[in-house]
């Protein structure tokens, strides 16, 4: 079954499903994947820290870099999944208005992902951060894979 992982949004899937989401531009969309459980999710955070706007985060965790991941790690541990088995990547968190962005959302967006994943003993496997140019991906929860594709090129992560 195919899920869309909308903008604030996050999925967690099974055996036989695809996580998809679009327009990664300085959001994060970060995938787990355990392989033995054959689960993973997918996270399509905005911004890197709940204390920006607790109210929001309250109302939508998965907004945020930091409520999101926390999230994920608890629903894939709740499906059965162990952390020492699971393989992190992470794509986005670019500059799409370019060098002169002022905020640096996507480069913030990616400190803290560092930061907590630190915190958690996990490291990414793979990532595709960074940059200017929109992307979408789709993850496969039977194999793990990671498919980017951007101004119709695509490539596995």
């Amino acid at each position: 079954m195919r899920y869309v992982v909308e903008v604030g949004d996050m999925k967690v899937g099974r055996e036989g499903d695809q996580l998809v989401t679009y327009a990664l531009g300085s959001c994060l969309g970060l995938m787990i994947y355990e392989p033995v459980a054959h689960i993973g999710g997918l996270l399509h955070a905005m911004l890197p820290s709940s204390k920006l706007n607790p109210e929001k985060a309250q109302a939508n965790p998965f907004m945020f870099v930091d409520t999101g991941i926390a999230i994920l790690m608890k629903a894939l541990n709740d499906l059965g999944g162990l952390k020492t088995r699971m393989i992190v990547k992470a794509v986005g968190c670019g500059n799409p208005f370019g060098k002169n962005e002022m905020l640096k959302i996507g480069e913030r967006n990616y400190t803290v992902l560092k930061k907590l994943l630190r915190k958690n003993n996990l490291f990414l496997k793979s990532e595709d951060v960074g940059g200017v140019r929109s992307r979408t991906i789709y993850f496969d929860i039977s194999t793990g894979r990671t498919i980017i594709r951007t101004n119709g090129k695509k490539w596995e992560l």
